[in-house]
């Protein structure tokens, strides 16, 4: 490590494979921990490059619990989280808005670090139970469109870095790997981001990684399509600013997508969206995020036809139903 730690000092870059090999050295616990907290300092305070993020990365779907649904070609539906806008679910939403229209999802998700309730808060609170057992996932994805994955299941390693990581109180670069490392390797994935330098990291990694993306964010801060401004799409084959207005939506307020004062609240919010009770707004941002993913998956059909899929499957019920699914098989 003294190596690494002196190219550091020295401002210079990690490889791919040293940022693995150091990975792969926290999971065995065969780096003292001083030594990985000062990696993870410099790593921070100079910016991690792709290469180094892709390393890292790789160590930890080397080290995971692997799931397959790769016969069900899902997408993953993820925000970075950290935007401190304390939205409602909206992209756990969203999850079930795709899987009703005849889409399938593998979301991996996490509690809450930075808002009230993060897609495993309020998954658990309808009673929901995670698993990483390979033959109730399937079952869940093939019934209900969508299997859950929660990461702690999935990846030790996270947890061996877990102290190191409360002791630094700052972030570094296992904050940006959430998104990244899905323990099924989804074919393709939504990627909400809070700003432009992370939408340019996600980027270049996913398309090195060869994943059909879609990574958005809303102008004004959101790591999701908020409909309060205009938001920024970038793809594998295009990137491009959406207005709104231009969409058929009009523009909201940021109290109209408050997420509530405790998981309670949140849960509330989340039931009422798929039952189609919830406020005019809150429907809308999350056909707008649904209309994404699935174009995603679709990029020929055009962005109208998208908003008419996932706006269907709200009305229609569809959503709810693939929830109330998802619910009975994972409790």
């Amino acid at each position: 490590m003294k190596e690494i730690l002196l190219k550091l000092r020295n401002s210079q870059t990690l490889t791919r494979q040293e940022t693995c090999e150091i990975l792969l050295k926290i999971n065995e616990g065969s780096i003292p921990e001083i030594q990985t907290a000062a990696i993870l300092a410099m790593l921070e305070m100079r910016g991690v490059t792709v290469e180094e993020l892709l390393g890292f990365r790789e160590g930890l779907l080397k080290t995971r619990v692997a799931i397959d649904l790769s016969a069900y070609s899902p997408i993953d539906i993820v925000g970075t989280g950290g935007d401190g806008k304390n939205t409602f679910n909206i992209s756990t939403c969203t999850c079930f808005v795709v899987a009703g229209a005849g889409y399938h999802v593998a979301k991996h998700g996490n509690f809450g670090a930075t808002s009230v309730s993060g897609a495993s808060n309020v998954i658990q609170e309808h009673g929901v139970r995670f698993t990483n057992n390979q033959h109730l996932l399937t079952r869940s994805i093939e019934q209900s469109g969508v299997a859950y994955l929660h990461a702690p299941l999935f990846h030790p390693a996270m947890k061996n870095a877990a102290p190191i990581r409360k002791a630094l109180q700052v972030p570094t670069v296992f904050n940006l790997l959430g998104p990244l490392i899905n323990p099924a390797t989804p074919e393709f994935q939504l990627l909400g981001v809070a700003n432009l330098e992370q939408m340019r990291l996600y980027t270049n990694a996913l398309r090195r990684v060869g994943t059909n993306f879609t990574v958005i964010t809303s102008i004004d801060g959101y790591d999701e399509i908020s409909l309060t401004d205009e938001f920024k799409v970038m793809t594998n084959e295009y990137e491009s600013t959406y207005n709104p207005l231009e969409l058929g939506f009009g523009n909201l307020r940021a109290e109209e997508l408050h997420g509530g004062k405790d998981v309670n609240e949140a849960k509330a919010i989340f039931d009422s969206v798929l039952e189609c009770r919830s406020t005019p707004t809150q429907q809308n941002v999350v056909i707008a995020n649904a209309a994404f993913a699935i174009h995603t998956i679709n990029p020929d059909k055009s962005i109208e036809e998208c908003i008419n899929e996932a706006r269907i499957s709200i009305e229609s019920g569809k959503a709810l139903a693939c929830f109330r699914k998802f619910v009975e098989i994972n409790s």
